[in-house]
């Protein structure tokens, strides 16, 4: 059995997909309600759309223990865990991505891994630059991948602040 859950965000609204395990798929649309869930709803759903939305509020969070399976070959899941590893408010190039999988000369084949990614945000692909250091490549657009890195370095900031001692 599926499971969804909407969330309205000032970024659109964002559908969650899962089975009752695992989170599957993460969607964005514009024109859509936000659904709540009912008492079937799987208890990992409510908790990754309350973070989802408090990361899309501006709010620091993080997504590394949500139950992940999204569906994808063996090459394309390879990518999405090295995706995980890039750290909040950090980018990676393709390169680089390409070479901390040992294939050094496979950057077109992990961007296209990065463009089939079904969970934005929790696999952070919007992380990813073009080795110009430009905005490259973002299935949702690069004006969202551009908030998106925009969220994450005020995060980062608001946190250094904060561990800063007085």
């Amino acid at each position: 059995m599926k499971h969804t859950l909407s969330i309205d965000s000032p970024l659109g609204v964002w559908t969650l997909h899962a089975t009752p395990t695992h989170l599957t798929q993460l969607t964005l649309n514009a024109t859509e309600t936000p659904a709540g869930h009912s008492a079937t709803t799987p208890a990992h759903l409510p908790d990754a759309a309350d973070r989802l939305a408090a990361f899309l509020a501006g709010q620091p969070t993080h997504f590394d223990d949500l139950p992940l399976a999204p569906a994808g070959t063996p090459f394309q899941q390879h990518v999405w865990a090295a995706l995980r590893t890039i750290p909040f408010g950090q980018t990676r190039t393709y390169s680089q991505l390409a070479r901390q999988l040992g294939q050094p000369k496979a950057a077109r084949a992990v961007g296209a891994a990065n463009a089939r990614n079904p969970l934005p945000i929790l696999i952070p692909c919007h992380r990813v630059i073009a080795a110009s250091g430009k905005l490259q490549g973002f299935a949702l657009g690069l004006h969202l991948k551009q908030k998106l890195l925009d969220l994450e370095q005020a995060q980062a900031q608001a946190r250094q602040y904060r561990l800063l001692p007085v």
